[in-house]
């Protein structure tokens, strides 16, 4: 079994990474391999679904038609993965704009594919600052259910605070419900991959 983890920071190993990384060290306990993704290493356009002729292309092609960046390969990341842990920095209140893009160009690309991302289970994890660590675990949650996955929770909400980077690991409770979602996620994908 394998996870990805989708880091959204613009900083790659800040917060955002430090909190993913809590989570698979769980996983990796488990037997499950982990794979960090960080959003910066990779350049990823904004979805161009309404643009002429290309409108929902992405459907009748079954997969996504604009292949002038790096979207594919975190596709093809995302598609051989049982599991998924979409974890963003706090920016404005909400999730990053390297998270959006992502996850606007994944709901609709995975259209065209109904098993990608159905019933695979998925978490949201947040780093922040001081507010609006809802919104942005909200935002992630709201895409996981559009696409019908199986959302892993934890025993409180799913981000820890820190301002500079490594702050997180000082926030005892907040690293505490990154274990627990690492071992939720672990028991998941056990049950499913029996």
């Amino acid at each position: 079994m394998k996870v990805i983890g989708i880091n959204g920071s613009s900083r790659k190993d800040g917060n955002t990474a430090i909190i993913i990384r809590k989570v698979f060290e769980v996983l990796s306990m488990n037997g499950i391999e982990t794979e960090l993704v960080q959003l910066p290493d990779f350049t990823i356009k904004p979805c161009k679904m309404c643009e002429g002729e290309h409108c929902l292309a992405c459907m009748k092609a079954g997969q996504c038609v604009f292949l002038n960046d790096d979207f594919h390969v975190l596709y093809e990341k995302i598609k051989e993965a049982d599991g998924l842990v979409l974890g963003s920095p706090v920016y404005g209140a909400d999730i990053s704009s390297k998270m959006k893009i992502f996850i606007d160009r994944l709901g609709i690309a995975s259209l065209s594919d109904e098993k990608l991302l159905k019933h695979k289970p998925g978490a949201a994890v947040a780093a922040v600052r001081r507010a609006g660590g809802m919104t942005a675990v909200d935002a992630l949650n709201h895409f996981m259910l559009f696409r019908e996955m199986i959302v892993v929770g934890s025993t409180y909400w799913n981000m820890v605070y820190g301002k500079d980077v490594g702050d997180v690991s000082n926030d005892e409770e907040g690293m505490e419900n990154m274990r627990n979602i690492g071992e939720n996620m672990a028991w998941l994908l056990k049950k499913i991959n029996g």
